[in-house]
């Protein structure tokens, strides 16, 4: 059977667009410290080819596995598309991981090499050593006493390797950012990543030419997505920033005439919280993509102190990655996730896999083909692999429920539904209750151990600068707005929640620490 993806893989893709508009923009990135570069797509592919050789001659070859622990830069860039052009396979790396988390990742994939910079030098050598792989080390972004620089590999000479590369194969591989204690490793190909910049071009109307801005990681499925994979589609403009700074991020937005950006929830409140500008409205933008809902307070405050309309969505690593996106002309129906992106087929289904009637909750499940549509599975772990992938369905372990006219709301995520006296529990419904409270400025809830009622509903609760709330209080707050059942019976008061470098809560940590003072308290 035919695919709309073709045979086709990261290098084509790149080709592609340098045959046609070779001259044309690729990259513009700023740094730190504000220092703007570009680099043509001709420019940018000549770079690749030589890092490709210099890497060759390292004795990279096709599937190994490479750890790229870097910054968003154009040297995360480059790294990438050589190894794809020499079939190696990119682990891209948090960089806000541990030693003990970066042994995990390497000793799992026994990596060949890894790449970092100056800064996180330290961190990489330990997890190494602690791994106990025979993994090289090129630093990027500097230098480094005994290793080989990245830029050396950039002045390689000669033609570099190019093995048959097809869309089924591997191009790199996510550990995801959930609750297990040992992050999984999702196995995404080279058709995966075209797809992604499909289904943000289809879902958002991006358009040739377009500039798309993100500062978020491109060690995640977001910044790869929504902006790098969207602007290889649309031989557009990818405008990187270095890292997010809420009180430059709209001066970038606007400085780089960016026509589309994306954001999470904390992005968008630290935005609120700067001084107001008298420039804030005049940009370029015409889509902002926005992921994990806010309160309809901060939803107005935004759009309308900026001139821009949200663009709800969801998506995750395994499904690389836009599923749904809300109309770009239409209704919107906030806070729906959107309709299906185009071409996917999602169902609702209850626990033996039948389908729900509209209005009932049900888990999200994606029809496609592994490899293509969907991720491959999971590296080295067959049973989440069978457990997600059961023929052309995978399961995300996430909950939705569909109006009337096909609309999806998120619900919750299946391991955050709180099993309370036989009574289900959404732990986001309790969350923004409890976020509506005038004096708390976030929370989050998860399920602790019941002895009597299978588990208990826990609030960790972050208050506003300066104000303090008691646990009473909450708990009236709550009783007015909530049935008896998902009143939280445990608070807890933070000031800050623990969150990945992505914005979401470590609702695993909160557990740990929510069961660990249950368990002290009952001795």
């Amino acid at each position: 059977m035919l695919d709309p993806l073709g045979d086709r893989n990261l290098t084509d893709l790149l080709e592609e667009r340098v045959q046609q508009h070779g001259d044309r923009t690729f990259l513009v990135f700023e740094d730190c410290d504000g220092a703007v570069s570009e680099l043509a797509y001709a420019a940018f592919l000549a770079r690749t080819q030589r890092a490709a050789q210099g890497l060759a001659q390292l004795g990279i070859v096709q599937g190994d596995m490479v750890v790229v622990h870097l910054r968003n830069s154009p040297e995360f860039l480059v790294a990438w598309f050589a190894l794809a052009r020499l079939g190696a396979v990119l682990i891209p790396s948090n960089v806000a991981n541990t030693v003990g988390e970066l042994e995990h990742i390497v000793g799992f994939t026994q990596a060949r090499l890894a790449i970092t910079e100056p800064t996180f030098l330290s961190t990489v050598q330990g997890g190494i050593a602690a791994a106990g792989t025979a993994t090289d080390v090129v630093i990027a972004r500097g230098t480094a006493e005994g290793l080989v620089a990245f830029a050396e590999l950039e002045r390689a000479e000669g033609t570099p390797p190019r093995p048959r590369v097809s869309g089924d194969d591997l191009a790199e591989l996510i550990f995801t950012s959930g609750t297990t204690r040992k992050p999984k490793a999702v196995m995404l190909t080279h058709a995966n990543c075209l797809r992604a910049g499909q289904d943000a071009v289809h879902c958002l109307w991006l358009d040739e030419g377009e500039r798309c801005l993100t500062a978020l990681p491109l060690f995640h499925v977001n910044g790869q997505a929504m902006s790098l994979f969207a602007v290889l589609t649309v031989a557009g403009t990818l405008v990187l920033i270095e890292e997010f700074r809420a009180s430059r991020f709209w001066g970038q937005v606007r400085s780089h005439r960016a026509t589309q950006t994306c954001l999470v929830a904390m992005q968008l409140r630290t935005l609120i919280a700067q001084p107001p500008n008298d420039g804030d409205r005049d940009h370029s933008l015409k889509r902002l993509f926005y992921a994990i809902n806010v309160t309809d307070a901060e939803k107005e405050t935004f759009e309308t102190r900026y001139g821009a309309t949200l663009i709800n969505g969801y998506g995750l690593s395994e499904g690389m990655t836009l599923l749904t996106c809300s109309p770009v002309v239409g209704p919107r129906r906030w806070p729906s996730i959107g309709l299906p992106s185009p071409g996917r087929r999602l169902l609702l289904v209850d626990e033996e896999g039948n389908e729900v009637p509209r209005g009932e909750v049900g888990e999200i499940v994606v029809e496609g083909t592994p490899g293509r549509d969907i991720m491959l599975g999971y590296y080295r772990d067959e049973e989440s692999t069978a457990a997600a992938l059961r023929g052309n369905r995978m399961h995300t372990g996430d909950n939705a429920y569909a109006d009337e006219a096909g609309y999806l709301y998120f619900f919750d995520r299946k391991k955050d539904m709180i099993k309370r006296a036989g009574e289900n529990v959404s732990a986001i419904e309790v969350e923004w209750v409890l976020i509506d409270h005038p004096q708390v400025l976030e929370a989050s809830v998860v399920g602790v151990p019941d002895a009597i009622r299978d588990e208990a509903v826990a609030a960790v609760v972050v208050p506003n600068p300066g104000e303090t709330i008691s646990k009473e209080e909450l708990i009236d707050y709550c009783r007015e707005r909530l049935s008896r059942f998902k009143v939280p019976t445990v608070v807890s008061f933070v000031e800050a929640l623990p969150r990945t470098s992505i914005g979401k809560v470590r609702k695993d940590e909160l557990r740990r620490a929510l069961a660990a003072e249950a368990e002290a308290a009952a001795r």
